[in-house]
């Protein structure tokens, strides 16, 4: 297969994104790479689509220190290819990353996306579920069972109410964003200051999201890793990871970008019923990998546009779960 992996910038990887691990198991699988960022595509008059892209031999590279310095040496020359000669098409960029400082290219990978997909190249995930999770939206489209109770709104005083009704404690949070920023814990004794953390938001994101406070987030959330809509496993072993909050500066996001560690993941009946649940209209909106965050019997959050965290878990289970995605693709192409 020829692979293209849509990144943010190319320059900016890191060895423990989940998507080196993936373009590092399709090398060593025999597939053909290519990396671009989403500033790299062009429409050319003859309609087709191409990039700048840089592609690595088909091997096994051992670490994803070793792949990311081999992409960026001069044993990786950038390339024009036309895109619609790919059989699939990765968007795996974080469309929120650039929500601040490049605007512009929140929507780049999914326009050029739809414009693949014309061309008749299997992208993924699904550019139009893509367009509609980049907001904390897309949650709601699932059942209420296994929703927090939430507010979304801009008014004040309709958040300052639903706290009240929650017992003062709730989590507040952006719609738009990821990795953790601007996300508050709200505390009775967090009152007066309850209009500076609305303010922010409003101010900087738009509108925010007020959910119900789950008193199990304080031991953390699991990620689970859904590919077409199905638990990932491998000989059984499922592919998921415990992530905890920092517990030394009292923050209470799990996300490893706010500084949260990972462990070994006990996926139990409530969690895998959880994800029998969402599995099914995942597949149907066409989306191929997907990261849950759950917490107790709810989902705190669905991330189909960069799920993180794989590379831990192939680390605590001790399997491949990689290579089983591109295999899984594979068969998708088929």
């Amino acid at each position: 297969m020829r692979i293209g992996f849509v990144v943010n910038d190319v320059k900016t990887e890191y060895p423990g994104y989940t998507t080196t691990l993936l373009a590092r198991a399709a090398c060593k699988l025999g597939h053909e790479i290519w990396y671009t960022g989403v500033g790299d595509f062009s429409l050319k008059p003859n309609d087709h689509t191409y990039a700048r892209a840089r592609t690595l031999p088909a091997r096994h590279y051992p670490t994803g220190e070793a792949f990311l310095a081999e992409l960026s040496s001069d044993e990786s020359t950038e390339q024009h290819i036309c895109v619609d000669q790919l059989d699939v098409l990765l968007l795996r960029n974080d469309a929120n990353q650039d929500a601040l400082q490049r605007p512009w290219a929140r929507l780049a990978g999914i326009n050029f996306g739809f414009l693949a997909q014309r061309a008749g190249v299997l992208v993924l995930n699904e550019p139009g579920t893509l367009a509609r999770s980049l907001s904390k939206l897309y949650l709601q489209y699932f059942p209420k069972t296994i929703r927090p109770q939430t507010l979304i709104t801009r008014n004040q005083k309709e958040a300052h109410n639903f706290i009240d009704s929650v017992g003062g404690r709730a989590v507040l949070k952006p719609l738009f964003g990821s990795g953790g920023r601007n996300v508050f814990l709200i505390r009775p004794s967090d009152k007066p200051n309850i209009h500076q953390m609305m303010e922010v938001i409003c101010r900087e994101e738009g509108y925010m999201i007020v959910q119900e406070y789950l008193p199990d987030a304080a031991l953390g959330d699991t990620r689970l890793f859904l590919v077409n809509g199905d638990l990932l496993k491998v000989d059984g072993k499922i592919a998921a990871i415990h992530r905890t909050p920092n517990a030394k500066n009292g923050d209470m996001r799990s996300n490893m970008t706010a500084g949260g560690t990972s462990s070994k993941a006990k996926v139990n009946r409530s969690i895998i019923e959880i994800a029998s649940i969402v599995g099914p209209k995942l597949r149907n909106d066409g989306i191929f990998l997907a990261g849950l965050d759950v917490v107790g019997n709810k989902v705190l959050e669905i991330n189909i546009l960069s799920p993180g965290g794989m590379l831990s878990a192939e680390r605590f289970e001790g399997v491949a779960f990689s290579e089983e995605v591109i295999k899984l693709l594979e068969q998708k192409v088929k």
